[in-house]
């Protein structure tokens, strides 16, 4: 069956194990179906996913005009530190920036490839936390407003990581830990400003993702380079489509490109 569409990233649900679905404008494919198919991947063209054009992808899905001029492209997306809606200081679109940066926002444990720190909205609990392959994490801080969600992050990476190796997280190279004592030793690092929302009491969350072979030498397709491939889809972890013979295919990291998908 030939599927065509424009990659973005995948809807999740939380589910034993994770269920996986790639929507595309007039159709959607339930991934975790997949499994143990073979699935071929074409490239054949590019679309912005905010003017729609075809240029070519610079980031996060956008051609390079919509990257600078888009507000969901702000520099304070990747560095919640730097959000000033709650200043009502505009950087792209005041009204945009106050809809996104001034809700609940937490601060959180996972473990993917190793412990690390990050942020998200609280309605992308857990969604953030299967989009990063985590096979569990905790909730630590509950805040307000994006800024003091990142100047809390920014205080903690001083003790913790906060990047996944992707590798490990894609051969599942991980080890379980407590990450209840983790938020303990981790509170007098948080700042004042946020401590009152420090949270004692959630228990972690464990997730579950649909692999049959985890790669033991994980190699990344590169579609713009290679722009046609095929394998049997063994596995899906994080974002990434998991091959039998290790290739490894990063959904989100090539959100913009429009591909055929034939199973």
């Amino acid at each position: 069956m030939l599927y065509t569409g424009v990659l973005t990233k995948m809807q999740t649900e939380f589910s034993e194990p994770i269920q996986y679905y790639m929507v595309f404008e007039n159709d959607f494919i339930h991934v975790n179906q997949l499994l143990e198919n073979t699935l071929e991947i074409q490239l054949i063209g590019h679309q912005c996913l905010s003017c729609k054009l075809d240029r070519p992808i610079f980031r996060q899905g956008f051609c390079r005009t919509c990257f600078f001029d888009q507000p969901v492209a702000g520099d304070w997306i990747m560095r919640p530190e730097l959000s000033t809606a709650h200043l009502d200081k505009e950087d792209r679109d005041l009204a945009y920036e106050k809809k996104v940066q001034l809700q609940p926002h937490v601060v959180y444990l996972a473990n993917s490839s190793n412990v690390k720190v990050g942020v998200t909205r609280k309605t992308q609990v857990p969604t953030r936390w299967i989009d990063q392959g985590a096979h569990e994490a905790i909730e630590m801080v509950e805040v307000p407003n994006r800024y003091l969600a990142g100047i809390t992050e920014v205080a903690l990476k001083d003790h913790v990581a906060d990047k996944t190796n992707w590798r490990n997280m894609l051969k599942n190279n991980i080890e379980d830990v407590n990450l209840e004592e983790w938020r303990q030793r981790l509170k007098s690092y948080i700042p004042q400003e946020a401590l009152d929302y420090f949270i004692e009491t959630n228990a972690e969350t464990h997730l579950h993702f649909p692999v049959l072979k985890y790669p033991e030498k994980p190699k990344s397709l590169n579609l713009k380079k290679t722009r046609n491939y095929s394998g049997r889809l063994m596995g899906i972890k994080g974002q990434y489509l998991i091959f039998e013979d290790d290739t490894v295919f990063n959904v989100r990291a090539n959100e913009g490109l429009v591909v055929n998908l034939n199973v």
